[in-house]
């Protein structure tokens, strides 16, 4: 009963959109930190680091809310590439 109660007065969309937004704040206030410190090495990094899980983010989104299926698909195709990039700038950084 308290879950139903909870969905109504925070709805999962609510959650994940909100989620999404302090996401993009994030890579906003880093980007600009970067970017202030003539960084680009670091602002790739950190959109690197921050895209896939965006994409994660939007594809739960599209689940959740009336949109349709397509964007789930697309949304998870875009986060897997985004993600191995990562990995692999990752891996080339290792000491």
């Amino acid at each position: 009963m308290e879950l139903e109660a909870l969905a109504a007065i925070l709805p999962p969309t609510t959650v994940a959109a909100t989620a999404l937004g302090v996401l993009v704040v994030e890579g906003v206030v880093l980007a600009a930190v970067a970017l202030h410190r003539d960084d680009r090495g670091a602002l790739v990094g950190t959109l690197l680091a921050l895209l896939p899980g965006a994409c994660l983010l939007v594809a739960v989104l599209f689940a959740l809310g009336p949109r349709p299926w397509p964007g789930v698909v697309l949304a998870l195709a875009a986060a897997l590439p985004l993600h191995l990039l990562d990995v692999a700038a990752r891996w080339r950084r290792r000491p």
